[in-house]
């Protein structure tokens, strides 16, 4: 029998999340941003899914050939941009966007042979202070572009936020104002919005959003799910129990005794472990469904199984379904329990994990 642990894929539930944010910035171009092998999903799946958005955003070359060789036609952005001129080349040759946050780049393009023209979206660092370049350069770094014959004449413009997700938080509204006091005298279509600032900062839609996670029904925004804002998780993570034991009240559960039964009691063991990228560092008590009910993960997460509490469970058996996370338990709430965000939970998914589209 093979493992059964699974990653279900709703691919419906990417459409829809695409929509709902259609509804929300209705005047702006959709950027769908799938690096990341789609954020865990799947790269060329979710591409697919997500054949109407107006681009795609990727993170590497690699990315954008992988689409190309799976027949995807749409426009693609190289969000971190191209690293050196043997890049430029295959940037023409796969008619890809890049974006521009260095003047190291700028003296790449300089010397590049005359050929198509590259489309490039100027990057301005606005207080992320990751990749752009400063506010105060960016009418010379934009003239030196629109200088440039290997740069198409289209040249738009973009920054990041730092702190979207806090909705009350100051420092999005300063990164706006600084955007558009950098911005003026420059022609060019906007972009500033990720998925935090799609749900939250409607004054920072402008002419395209980039939203990321929301695709996938997941949110960043402190105690708050995707579902709040009408997202639908694309991700159910899957597997069964694979063994259902009678422990004693006073012996321990698992790698270094973390867990101690309180009383005799039903210990299930699930096929899935830090090996198929669930977190290794959650507690006990990080809630889990076995049959749709919620139970408790006891004891340390090894690299193939865990063991759960099946003291409200009597009547489980071997073979009955483990949900880590999807509808019934919101990803970002097992996320919190291991100190991080659900982005990093969907990307951990490894290799042997089986893919199911849904």
């Amino acid at each position: 029998m093979s493992r059964p642990t699974c990653s279900h894929i709703d691919l419906d539930a990417l459409r829809h999340n695409l929509a709902a944010i259609r509804l929300r910035a209705p005047a702006s171009r959709v950027m769908a941003v799938i690096k990341a092998d789609g954020y865990g999903h799947g790269l060329e799946r979710v591409a697919r899914a997500l054949t109407s958005a107006d681009a795609f955003g990727v993170a590497a070359l690699g990315d954008a050939q992988r689409l190309r060789a799976a027949g995807l036609n749409q426009r693609i952005v190289l969000l971190s941009g191209f690293d050196e001129p043997a890049d430029l080349p295959l940037l023409r040759q796969l008619a890809v966007d890049t974006v521009i946050h260095h003047p190291a780049q700028l003296a790449m393009l300089a010397v590049l042979d005359a050929g198509t023209p590259i489309r490039c979206w100027l990057k301005l660092d606005t207080g992320m202070h990751r990749l752009g370049i400063p506010v105060a350069d960016a009418a010379q770094v934009a003239a030196r572009l629109r200088a440039l014959t290997v740069v198409d004449p289209e040249l738009l413009l973009m920054t990041h936020f730092a702190r979207s997700d806090e909705f009350t938080a100051a420092a999005t509204p300063a990164q706006i104002a600084a955007f558009e006091s950098a911005c003026q005298g420059i022609s060019g279509a906007r972009s500033l919005a990720n998925s935090a600032a799609v749900l939250g900062w409607p004054s920072a839609h402008a002419d395209w959003v980039r939203p990321g996670g929301a695709l996938y029904g997941i949110s960043v925004v402190e105690g708050r799910t995707g579902a709040d804002f009408g997202l639908r998780p694309a991700m159910r993570l899957a597997t069964r129990l694979i063994a259902v034991n009678r422990v004693r009240r006073g012996e321990p559960v698992g790698y270094g005794a973390g867990f101690i039964c309180p009383e005799d009691m039903l210990v299930g063991v699930a096929a899935i472990g830090y090996g198929d990228g669930y977190p290794r560092h959650v507690p006990s008590g990080t809630p889990v469904l076995v049959n749709d009910q919620r139970v408790p993960l006891i004891g340390r997460v090894s690299m193939d199984l865990m063991t759960l509490d099946l003291r409200s469970q009597p009547a489980a058996r071997v073979g009955d379904p483990v949900q880590l996370w999807g509808p019934e338990l919101p990803v970002e709430e097992v996320a919190a329990a291991a100190g991080t965000i659900g982005y990093e939970l969907t990307c951990s998914i490894t290799r042997r994990v089986q893919f199911v589209e849904a």
